[in-house]
């Protein structure tokens, strides 16, 4: 994956957000399968994505591009 300079802190932070809530559903939901544990964690973020969606954000902050960073890096674990 391609990296531009100015997205490397939004990559490294939705990184440890993604690990974040991977640890949180593996500790409290028994899931080992990491593959599970990535489709979980891809609803969350895919759901909370549609919901902001939903509500005509017309300034979405960057969080399109945002959710596009943390899905190409979910894919990529897949």
């Amino acid at each position: 994956m391609k990296i531009e300079r100015e997205s490397e802190e939004y990559i490294r932070n939705a990184v440890k957000q993604i690990e974040g809530r991977l640890k949180f559903y593996e500790e409290n939901y028994a899931i080992k399968d990491k593959q599970d544990l990535l489709a979980m964690c891809l609803i969350e973020y895919a759901s909370k994505f549609e919901s902001v969606n939903n509500k005509n954000v017309v300034e979405d902050d960057g969080f399109t591009e945002k959710l596009t960073e943390i899905e190409s890096i979910l894919s990529s674990k897949i």
